[in-house]
């Protein structure tokens, strides 16, 4: 039997999605946690591997149970095994045919930054922070250049290990919302690091030390040694990804139905 889980999870303290020889990790974390509930070895699989420090809302994960169990009895077990940081929020079977990494359509992260001159201390762990003002709007203008699908080696990391660098961006949007600047960005699949990376070179064109213009040229180039640094890690939540409707997920892990077809 193929589960699927839902997970959130705040990753300050973690080294990462992916299981590693040294360090905590919440692969790791979570297969340990399942394999109490089975009481034997689970080896769970995500929809996208996030980074040292990355959290996410509805991270999606699948694992074959080696033994039957109530999705209740998984969803309570694991959760009294996982550290406080770390949760699972909903258990749902699905058909074989499913891969919490492969059948995702489209993925979504939001960066958020908190833009005053007094650095956060209520959010120090899940925001990042910019002291000098920002141009939400600008920046907004100049993230609409990214639309569609492009070679992104501009902002893919040097350690990248995916196989090509294009991807089709869906939607981007920054928005202002009191003190908080939010980068909200969705594609059918990202590069390493690829949303940080365009984060940190929208924040010159907030500033106004580039013109919007600027995003265009650094797509285009293909540069990565052109662009700006890459933002910290601990504004970036990966709110999730997107599946058709026919995997029978929960709403916020599922296409809407009128636009399913459409997207790439």
């Amino acid at each position: 039997m193929r589960l699927a889980l839902g997970i959130e999870y705040e990753g300050t303290d973690f080294l990462g999605w992916q299981r590693l020889s040294h360090g905590r990790t919440l692969q790791a974390a979570l297969e340990d946690a399942l394999g109490f509930v089975a009481d034997q070895p689970v080896e769970a699989v995500a929809a996208g591997r996030t980074d040292a420090g990355v959290h996410a809302i509805c991270q999606v994960v699948h694992f074959d149970a080696p033994v039957m169990r109530p999705l209740h009895g998984w969803l309570r077990g694991a959760n009294t095994r996982l550290p406080h940081s770390m949760a699972v929020r909903w258990v749902r079977e699905v058909s074989d045919d499913f891969h919490a990494r492969y059948s995702a359509r489209a993925r979504r992260y939001r960066y958020r930054l908190l833009n005053r001159e007094v650095r956060p201390a209520l959010h120090a762990r899940s925001m990042s922070w910019e002291r000098l003002p920002l141009d939400a709007e600008a920046m907004h203008a100049a993230a609409q250049t990214l639309l569609g699908e492009h070679d992104f080696s501009a902002f893919r990391a040097a350690q990248c290990q995916a196989r090509h660098p294009r991807r089709c961006v869906q939607r981007v949007a920054v928005s202002r919302c009191g003190d908080c600047v939010q980068i909200d960005i969705r594609a059918n699949a990202f590069l390493h690091h690829m949303v940080r990376n365009i984060v940190g070179s929208l924040l010159p064109v907030g500033r106004g030390q580039r013109p919007p213009e600027w995003i265009a040229e650094l797509l285009q180039g293909g540069d990565r040694r052109l662009a700006a640094p890459t933002a910290p890690a601990a504004g970036l939540t990966f709110i999730g990804p997107l599946y058709p409707p026919g995997f029978g997920l929960p709403d916020e892990a599922t296409l809407d139905i009128n636009t399913a077809a459409e997207t790439p």
